[in-house]
């Protein structure tokens, strides 16, 4: 009898083509598996049951029907509970949303729907995003599957763990400083971020405008392949502006081989401090497998690399303050109960529908963008955010990708970071390409030898190559497959792998 566990994406859509098994027989495995694991993990704020056996329903009557189905048939996908999906909440792990229906279905979801995915739920997120360990999640924490004891990462910490705990097959998340390529790391699965404006963000509830972008979680990079096609393959999305056309095949190029092409490593990141041994051991095992496979490694510099995160902490808190003012206890969202005033309703709705991550990024936006502050440090931010770019371009003139850490280290206990401070430093790697809005993807290498925890790759490339960098992903995933770390890819987590989800 096969096991969810065991089937990667294609796999499952290709066994519901041939008629191996239903898209529905594989709905009921995925809720199965969901049910017997998810009091260990919580990775779901809503288990979407009846809309998944719908959706499942709908893709077998087309195939009984004689009629083709889509890339994704019967995948179970979950999505991060900031995107709309009609017949769900979109609550963004709020107080402020907790009862929010959707009145709409985001693009992105609508078409992962269209390319005939299953919606098994919506994931756990920090509270609007803000945060890097899901803990600032209103409703609950979500645990990571290979040691509950330990964070998953985050803002996306919901979807890795669905993905790593095998709940999901697929999960989309959303990256604006690292949120999805940090949890991947954390949970030992593919996360990647695509170049900005190649994923509609529509429907998407907005942190950082100008940062945000969405992008998915797979077991295997052939997977994340997949979902990029059905991301971007109907073109460039009218709804939103910054929408472009992105009119390529993920999969065409994925196990071209590497040899003759080049790998950039700046040497200032690979010394960073904070940066720990075992990061260190894994990426110097990850170079010698790309050598191996006849890549090129090159030292490249980003000079101003160092200027990002105070780049970061200056636009996205602004953004977010912009962003956030929409939810003022009138149109929609927590209302305070007995207010005599507008003024006290307002106030008193966003005091107390908001948790206090949230307060305080959108407290220093307010700050950042007052009269006589926004010319010290806003526009400085922002002409930083042009040098990063730049330089990024430079080193790409010598380099085909960039390699570095996902993250500075393997999955945290819980507890053991509380400073807000120490907990931004941890996207130290990743807040770059979302200044410059430059694609990047986190690639597992199995488990580390000091904390036995997943630890991560993570590669960069020049705006709208994603395509490139999911070729240099498979073949770190080779690399992996043949002995660098754990084989066969990111399996799932030992501890829930066959707990439920029997075809």
């Amino acid at each position: 009898m096969a096991n969810l566990d065991s089937l990667s994406a294609a796999q499952i859509a290709a066994g519901v083509r041939n008629g191996d098994f239903t898209a529905t027989e594989v709905a009921r495995a995925a809720l199965d598996a969901i049910d017997s694991r998810e009091k260990d993990v919580q990775a779901y704020l809503q288990v979407s049951e009846d809309l998944a056996l719908e959706a499942a329903a709908r893709t077998d009557a087309r195939r009984a029907a004689g009629e083709k189905i889509g890339p994704l048939a019967g995948v179970p996908v979950a999505f991060k509970d900031n995107m709309h999906l009609v017949g769900t909440r979109t609550t963004c792990a709020s107080k402020m949303l907790e009862n929010y229906e959707s009145v709409f279905t985001a693009t992105c979801v609508q078409r992962m729907l269209d390319a005939g995915a299953t919606p098994v739920g919506k994931a756990n997120m920090d509270e609007f995003a803000f945060g890097s360990t899901t803990e600032s999640s209103a409703f609950h924490r979500t645990n990571n599957p290979w040691d509950t004891s330990r964070v998953p990462g985050g803002s996306s910490g919901g979807s890795a763990a669905a993905v790593a705990a095998g709940e999901a097959t697929l999960a989309l998340g959303s990256d604006t400083g690292g949120s999805i390529r940090q949890p991947a790391s954390f949970c030992g699965v593919v996360g990647m971020k695509p170049t900005y404006g190649a994923v509609s963000r529509y429907g998407v509830v907005a942190f950082g405008s100008s940062l945000d972008q969405v992008g998915p979680f797979g077991r295997r990079v052939e997977d994340v392949a997949l979902a990029m096609n059905a991301l971007t393959a109907p073109g460039r999305d009218p709804l939103d502006s910054t929408s472009q056309d992105c009119a390529v095949d993920f999969l065409e190029h994925l196990d071209d081989p590497v040899e003759g092409l080049s790998v950039g490593v700046v040497p200032q990141l690979m010394e960073a401090k904070g940066l720990s041994q075992e990061v260190r051991d894994a990426l110097a095992a990850t170079l010698d497998s790309l050598r191996d496979q006849g890549a090129r490694v090159v030292e490249v510099d980003l000079p101003n690399i160092a200027s990002a995160i105070a780049a970061y902490y200056v636009i996205a808190p602004c953004e977010a303050f912009s962003n956030l003012a929409r939810f003022d206890g009138v149109r929609y969202g927590y209302q305070e109960p007995d207010c005599a005033t507008l003024a006290q309703q307002t106030s008193l709705s966003r005091a107390h529908g908001f948790g206090e991550e949230a307060k305080r990024r959108q407290m220093l936006g307010a700050y950042l963008l007052s009269s006589g502050v926004y010319e010290k440090y806003y526009y400085p931010a922002q002409q930083v955010r042009t040098l990063i770019t730049q330089d990024y371009a430079r080193a790409y003139q010598s380099c085909d990708v960039i390699l570095l850490p996902s993250a500075p280290t393997t999955a945290w206990r819980f507890g053991d970071v509380s400073d807000p401070t120490q907990m931004y430093a941890s996207d130290m790697f990743t807040i770059s390409n979302n200044i410059c809005g430059n694609g990047g993807v986190s690639v597992p290498l199995g488990l580390s030898a000091q904390t036995h925890m997943p630890v991560s790759a993570q590669l960069q490339a020049p705006a709208f190559s994603d395509r490139r960098l999911l070729r240099f992903a498979r073949a770190i995933e080779r690399g992996v497959d043949q002995g660098l770390g754990l084989g066969g890819g990111a399996p799932v987590a030992p501890a829930f792998a066959g707990r439920g989800g029997d075809l």
